[in-house]
């Protein structure tokens, strides 16, 4: 479900009072959701203006009304070469101090693990950022990165005959981890999960985002050529309830970056690489949150979100199972009939009408 924010909103939801920020294991109102932020403010004062991030723009026409979209990488329709992305990893180690909430929790993704090995290193370790052979019904991407081949189906009808376009991540830098001591007036909490098992913590979303935005401004390899990508062990945000597994968003510099969690109890929400997958993959169809559609802001993991498993699917890859979550093919958002692979309107064939399940 988007929880789409206007910024008086975003605003507005820090005053919330703590009850209404936080979910129990037990609340109904516990529910899984990604969000995007609206643009906002500088992050960064440049002295120069740095190398921008390579996008290209395109046009739905759909029932007489033309939807405007800006994507990461260049025109597959009139192009036939890779764009590379640089990422910076940045580990978010968040603590609840037993000062605060009788017991000390500490959810560190540069520690603790899954896999035998960091939660950092899982994430490294996985599709999002190493290659194999992705097959959409019976037509075959190519070998390459989860998100690459997404988008190749996304743009089928073009990519067949351009068939050397890609968008693919560089191998991740993984910059110095940075720590949020979590107050209970920031909506800090530690909860069962109500997904599955384990314990997760708790943080409103805005009381995090400025967090990032002053880690962000540390950094001297951040700028709009590239996209920070933060980190977490086990943490759900939240905005008037539970449970938010990411979001994306920009400032005035058209500066991105994206944020998800890992979570390690199987089958729940946000579990392994699925958070992730779903905003790297909003971040590259909708990197400033400016790309439109007839369903709306044009979010292609949201339409998935609500399904069953909330729209993952398993892949083994390097004797791991993981799961990315499906993604909603330009098709689905009123883009031509027989444009992606398959005349699919997502990568696991789980949509069958434009704007199904909204954005």
């Amino acid at each position: 479900m988007k929880n789409s924010l206007s910024t008086l909103a975003i605003l507005a939801a820090t005053t919330l009072p703590f009850a209404a920020q936080t979910a129990l294991a037990s609340d109904p109102a516990a529910k899984p959701m990604f969000t995007v932020l609206p643009a906002h403010g500088t992050i960064h004062q440049y002295a120069h203006r740095p190398a921008s991030l390579l996008t290209w723009n395109g046009t739905i026409t759909y029932s007489g009304k033309n939807y405007n979209y800006s994507m990461v990488g260049t025109n597959p329709a009139s192009t036939n070469t890779t764009t590379t992305v640089t990422i910076y990893i940045i580990p978010i180690e968040m603590v609840y101090a037993k000062s605060i909430y009788r017991t000390q929790y500490v959810f560190n993704p540069s520690a603790d693990q899954a896999n035998g090995v960091s939660i950092v290193q899982n994430l490294l370790n996985s599709p999002l950022f190493n290659s194999l052979d992705w097959k959409w019904g019976s037509t075959d991407m190519g070998t390459t990165q989860y998100e690459d081949a997404y988008q190749r189906g996304s743009f089928w009808g073009d990519v067949s005959k351009n068939t050397s376009y890609h968008v693919v991540f560089a191998t991740p830098g993984v910059l110095t981890q940075q720590t949020i001591n979590v107050t209970k007036s920031q909506g800090g909490a530690v909860i069962n999960n109500p997904f599955g098992s384990g314990k997760v913590g708790e943080m409103n979303i805005n009381s995090f985002d400025a967090q990032l935005q002053s880690f962000m401004a540390k950094f001297s390899q951040i700028n709009p050529g590239v996209l920070p990508l933060f980190v977490t062990d086990n943490i759900y945000l939240t905005s008037g309830g539970c449970c938010i597994g990411g979001y994306h968003s920009a400032d005035s510099n058209g500066q991105t970056y994206s944020y998800a969690t890992y979570v390690t109890s199987a089958g729940a929400f946000s579990q392994d690489i699925s958070a992730f997958s779903h905003e790297l993959g909003e971040w590259l169809a909708d990197p400033r949150t400016t790309s439109n559609s007839p369903c709306g802001i044009l979010e292609n993991g949201d339409p998935l979100e609500g399904l069953a498993n909330y729209g993952d699917f398993s892949v083994v890859y390097n004797g791991v199972t993981w799961h990315p979550q499906a993604l909603a093919f330009l098709e689905y958002f009123g883009a031509p009939a027989n444009s992606s692979a398959n005349n699919w309107l997502d990568n696991q064939h789980l949509l069958s009408s434009v704007c199904q399940h909204g954005s």
